[in-house]
């Protein structure tokens, strides 16, 4: 997800940090996603607040089957520049909250 972020942001002046807006969702996928993240931010900040690193990681685990089924099923490129955009900012969304517990960039393997 960070991956496609940053190459968009490179190709093109676009403003991530804008709202995310549901009502443009044209995918269940996309729906899914977008609740999954706002139970993961709840339950990390939670977490991060206790120290509880184990329970943020446990959180961004969360993510892994609705992020899945998202790159399966939604064209993230979409023609639609502001359904594109939005997709964006959900995947950027994503990229802010793995970056509150680690730059998983870093990671090599």
């Amino acid at each position: 997800a960070a991956n496609i972020v940053a190459a968009e942001a490179k190709k093109a002046d676009l403003d991530l940090a804008g709202t995310l807006d549901e009502a443009r969702f044209a995918d269940r996928a996309e729906h899914d996603l977008a609740a999954a993240l706002s139970v993961t931010e709840q339950q990390l900040s939670a977490a991060l607040a206790d120290e509880n690193f184990a329970a943020a990681m446990a959180a961004l685990a969360a993510l892994r089957a609705p992020l899945d089924t998202f790159f399966e099923d939604v064209t993230v490129n979409a023609a639609d520049p502001d359904l594109r955009l939005n997709r964006l900012r959900l995947l950027a969304r994503i990229g802010e909250a793995m970056g509150q517990v680690a730059d998983f960039a870093q990671i090599e393997g």
